[in-house]
């Protein structure tokens, strides 16, 4: 025999793993069990303000159908084939936007992986380690987000007027933009205080303000 015929029954043999109904079923019930964990986890330190139940949902299935998908491709070089072939024309058009979202596709994808060639003392270790790690992030407190300062000028003037305030009741603040119109102008500034009663009073003092706005926003922090 050559080292080209072992070398191809060796790789012929890597897809000979046994699978009997056993296995299977306790592959595809690890899965589930780890799927639904990780679907308790999601909702736990999901913080937007639409809690997607069908993505949640979306994590058991993608978990225990990568499990199954693995067990075919452990069985069968041909299958293992032909699933790369026809997973590989596969497009997905739903953006993900979320990091968080793409770190939970990745963990019950990996979870599915593990479970499917059988080593589940890795897959539940990984799961716990991972649960603790995102628990202790998830509650450290957030850094406070700046603020956005809408304010309507009545004239152009007056933006002096406003820095002033602005440098004397903020730690920080950028202006983002400048609109002229022809009754005045309209800025948007961010900004970060101690005080936004104080901040929002002084600002509506001015003579020359007609309307002030101060809202948070859920965009990136200006450290």
């Amino acid at each position: 025999m050559s080292i080209k015929d072992i070398l191809k029954n060796s790789f012929l043999d890597q897809f000979n793993t046994p699978m009997d109904m056993s296995r299977i079923l306790t592959s595809l019930l690890c899965a589930a069990v780890l799927g639904i964990y990780v679907f308790v986890i999601y909702r736990i330190t999901c913080r937007k303000a639409f809690y997607s139940k069908g993505f949640a949902i979306s994590l058991v299935a993608i978990d225990m159908i990568t499990a199954a998908v693995i067990m075919a491709v452990q069985s069968s070089a041909i299958i293992s084939l032909g699933m790369v072939g026809a997973l590989s024309i596969v497009r997905f058009r739903t953006a993900i936007k979320d990091p968080m979202d793409l770190a939970f596709l990745f963990w019950v994808i990996s979870v599915g992986i593990i479970c499917g060639a059988a080593l589940y003392e890795i897959a539940i270790l990984a799961s716990l380690l991972i649960t603790v790690v995102m628990l202790v992030l998830h509650f450290i407190p957030n850094v406070r987000p700046a603020l956005l300062l809408i304010v309507n000028l009545e004239n152009v003037d007056a933006e002096p007027a406003l820095k002033e305030v602005l440098k004397k009741r903020t730690s920080f603040y950028k202006i983002k933009s400048r609109n002229v119109t022809s009754t005045g102008l309209d800025m948007i500034v961010e900004l970060k205080t101690a005080n936004e009663t104080d901040l929002i009073k002084q600002i509506n003092l001015l003579e020359q303000v007609s309307a002030a706005t101060l809202m948070n926003h859920d965009g990136e922090v200006t450290y």
